[in-house]
């Protein structure tokens, strides 16, 4: 009741204040007017706080963007907001600045900031159906200094905050530095901001050299960049700039006969784009990037406009050589990779190439519209450009190198891939992979720290490790096993698969997964399983060169160091990052007996071929890796004050390196590291002739080889490789030896091995599994499992025979791993990567 007569009487009042106004419209009309300017006053006062403050308009004034250092001064990267060259106003050719003057701003000298002429000019015309714009150059400029704080949609605010804005910046600029500020700041489309890498993007020239009619294309763009775009809309960007130059001709600045004859010209594009300048190490500058945003934003500074230092570890000679190897070296082996693979293109793989095409967009799309499997493949492969681009991308050699001061824990050079324009893949710090073979130091460092020797010898045969009744796993190497034996030494040293298998059996593999940890392989989950000796747990380049450096630092664990130093445009420190104390990860006996003997790898182990094709010298050791059907290569060489690492493979783990000739870490990887290694001692950047704390140990006597007996049975053939990893138990005709308990620890298959091994009964039930947990900072040192009583071992391993027949797998070098991971698709390189 009370609301209605509420409403009774607000409808009383309205009839007589419009009463009031028809007998006195006049006055009505007044006060209004009076009002207005007040209310417009009171609009723009409100709008003042909402626009950028002086002293954020001083700070624009000097912006710098900020850089990385490398740790002899040269710059590595600069982080800028947009790809631009920022370039003096003296450098910029005349005929621009005709230009611009003329056409977007001709009162440019007479006015400060805000043109009221020229905007009441603008709003009649657009009142009448001529749109126009009336903002000045300045307000233009505040546009593209503060996009965020003032925005671009055409409304009352906008245009408010503009004005508002561009009166602040006349109070702190020059009218030359504003011409300067908004010629280096204004987009031109293609990535290119500012008119240096405008006249390199449309013309191959420096801004200087340009002439009238390039100038007026340039500044004609500024009404409707996409519009006017002179690569696709040439006759539009050519009555354009004739415009712009008819608005030269009336400001006095162009003769009208040379008009006449220029309006007649082409274009006479020379278009290129311009790519920014990524620096020599670009996978770095990526992830430092990232990193200083975070830090800039927790300490109150501007990336882009502060002028930041951060000084790295890098040396810019050893990035540069690091590159230049990879490079050269993946060059080479992209040749093997192309005549392995793209030998009669991909008609001649073409049940790959169709798993290929089903992880496409174009097949979802074609799927998604109805078409059957069939259909949306014969469609597509039809399609020569889509098939030869999806070929060249999957058949693509992709390498990571990274070399670290194993005495600081310095990061010296660091390679992501063989190109970061083609790939921003990480494959130092994001990718992991399957070490293989590289792995085992960490098996025969876990015996000799508990001292066993080095010349223990076990027996060079295929030993078979019982799963249950129904399941034995032969790890086997390329060679067929001598039967004789063999020290742990040269089992190393020429990475036999029969001799790390049974070393593995003695130590277990929780404590092989605790020294790995400790070393440096903190990120990567470890499943302590046996096959973990043969590297079939996938972990990133990054972690095994510092776990590498370790070893040759005499045990002692040391963080990676990339950043040293964060500095302002004066050179103040702003903080500083310092090396964290050594911790120790190994024995140092143990580990200068595991150096020692890794130093034959490379003296005459799988590894010598550093010294034969790249005539190193010098106190060095290392270690080769290769893993199943070549799918990775791996090289790691350790010098008393270097420490380098390579990988090689492809990005899609179904592609491999297929044939003996490169397939090998020892003919893929090495090739990258030894190149390295042989420009830096050229360069004398590291000492030929420093030397390991490690003594060199001679070997003992060899022992008395065994005459094996009679074979029963011809060795197996590489087809049976299948058989040789998990095969039913073969008959036999006695009962076999005592079996000798070992870790109770059941044997879990490497991942998404399943598919191949023979069900168990009954399953197995999972034990819980090595995984530390990823953070920013190393975790908390690994606790070990749970220890079992021998008295009831789950598994046990059957003591190889002498006599018994030797299978050999279709592998090239001895290396890991023994099971097969079946490859689902999907499972090559995502379509996004998650940061580090």
């Amino acid at each position: 009741m009370s609301s209605n007569r509420f409403l009774a009487a607000a409808s009383r009042g309205a009839s007589r204040a419009w009463a009031g106004v028809r007998r006195h419209p006049f006055w009505t009309a007044f006060g209004l007017l009076s009002i207005a300017p007040v209310a417009a006053v009171v609009y723009v006062m409100a709008m003042i706080p909402l626009t950028p403050g002086i002293e954020d308009i001083r700070k624009a004034k000097t912006a710098q963007p900020s850089v990385v250092l490398s740790a002899d001064g040269q710059v590595l990267a600069t982080f800028k907001r947009a790809n631009r060259e920022r370039v003096k106003l003296s450098e910029v050719s005349p005929h621009v600045l005709t230009a611009l003057i003329a056409t977007e701003d001709r009162r440019f000298f007479d006015h400060h900031g805000f043109d009221v002429r020229r905007t009441l000019g603008a709003a009649v015309r657009t009142f009448r159906g001529d749109l126009q714009g009336g903002s000045t150059i300045t307000q233009q400029l505040a546009r593209n200094l503060y996009p965020d704080d003032i925005g671009r949609a055409p409304t009352l605010s906008r245009k408010v905050k503009e004005a508002i804005t561009a009166i602040k910046i006349e109070s702190v600029y020059s009218k030359n530095e504003i011409l300067e500020s908004y010629l280096n700041t204004v987009p031109f489309l293609y990535n290119a901001y500012g008119i240096e890498m405008a006249a390199r993007t449309y013309f191959d020239k420096t801004a200087g050299e340009l002439d009238e009619l390039e100038s007026a294309t340039l500044i004609g763009m500024l009404k409707g960049t996409s519009y006017y775009n002179p690569v696709l809309n040439p006759e539009r960007a050519t009555l354009r700039r004739n415009t712009v130059l008819g608005q030269m001709v009336k400001a006095g600045k162009l003769d009208a006969a040379k008009y006449a004859a220029l309006r007649a010209r082409p274009l006479a594009l020379n278009f290129e784009r311009q790519n920014e300048d990524l620096g020599p190490a670009p996978h770095v500058a990526q992830q430092l990037r990232s990193w200083l945003i975070e830090w800039a934003d927790r300490k109150g500074y501007n990336v882009y406009a502060d002028g930041l230092v951060v000084r790295t570890t890098l040396d810019s000679k050893m990035q540069a050589m690091a590159a230049d190897a990879v490079e050269r070296q993946g060059d080479k082996l992209q040749a093997q990779a192309d005549g392995a693979w793209k030998r009669g293109g991909w008609k001649a793989h073409k049940a790959i190439a169709e798993a290929f095409v089903r992880e496409t967009a174009q097949y979802q799309a074609e799927r998604g519209v109805g078409s059957d499997d069939a259909a949306a493949l014969k469609k597509l492969e039809a399609d020569p450009e889509l098939m030869q681009a999806l070929w060249d991308e999957k058949t693509r050699l992709q390498s990571g190198f990274l070399a670290m001061d194993p005495t600081n824990g310095h990061v010296k050079a660091w390679v992501g891939s063989r190109g970061f324009e083609q790939d921003k893949f990480d494959h130092v710090q994001q990718a992991r992979r399957q070490p293989g073979s590289t792995f085992k130091p960490f098996v025969y460092g876990a015996a000799f720290e508990q001292g066993i020797s080095p010349d223990e010898t076990f027996v060079d045969a295929m030993p078979e490790i019982r799963i249950d009744d129904k399941t034995v796993w032969r790890p086997g190497d390329v060679e067929a096993s001598s039967g004789q034996p063999m020290s742990l030494r040269d089992g190393l040293a020429k990475s036999k698969n029969s001799i790390t298998s049974q070393l593995m059996q003695r130590i277990g593999p929780d404590r092989v997964a605790k020294l790995a940890y400790d070393m440096g392989v903190r990120q990567s989950k470890l499943d302590p399983v046996p096959s973990l000796a043969l590297g079939t747990s996938p972990v990133t380049l990054k972690e095994m060169v510092t776990a590498f450096c370790s070893i040759a630092n005499g045990g002692n664990y040391i963080e990676p160091v990339l950043v040293t130093r964060v500095e302002d445009r004066e050179g103040r420190a702003l903080e500083e990052f310092a090396a964290k104390l050594p911790q120790r990860a190994m024995q140092e006996a143990g580990a200068q007996v595991l150096l020692d003997v890794m130093r034959g790898v490379v003296d005459g182990g799988t590894g010598s071929g550093v010294r034969g094709r790249f005539g190193l010298r010098g106190d060095l050791a290392g270690k080769t890796g290769t893993t199943q059907s070549n799918t990775d290569g791996w090289f790691i060489l350790m010098h008393p004050q270097l420490v380098g690492g390579a990988w090689v493979g492809f990005n899609d783990n179904r592609v491999t390196m297929t044939g003996d000739a490169w397939g090998q870490g020892a003919h893929n990887a090495l090739l990258v590291v030894g190149d390295f290694f042989q420009q830096a001692t050229k360069a004398k950047l590291v000492d030929a002739k420093a030397k390991f704390a490690a003594p060199h140990v001679p070997p003992a006597p060899p022992v008395a080889p065994v005459a094996p007996e009679p074979q029963a049975e011809q060795p197996a053939s590489g087809n049976e490789w299948w058989n040789s990893v998990f095969s039913p138990s073969p008959p036999r005709d006695s009962p076999p030896p005592p079996a000798v308990a070992v870790r109770p620890q059941p044997i879990e298959p490497p991942p998404r091995a399943a598919a191949v091994i023979i069900q168990q009964y009954p399953p197995q039930q999972p034990q819980p599994q090595y995984q530390p947990q990823y953070q920013p900072q190393y975790q908390p040192p690994y606790q070990p499992q749970p220890q079992y009583s021998n008295s009831a071992p789950q598994y046990t391993i059957i003591p190889p025979r002498p006599t018994a027949p030797v299978e050999s797998p279709v592998w090239v070098e001895p290396r890991a791993p023994v099971v097969v991971a079946p490859v689902y698709p999907g499972e090559g390189r995502p379509s996004s990567w998650p940061a580090q």
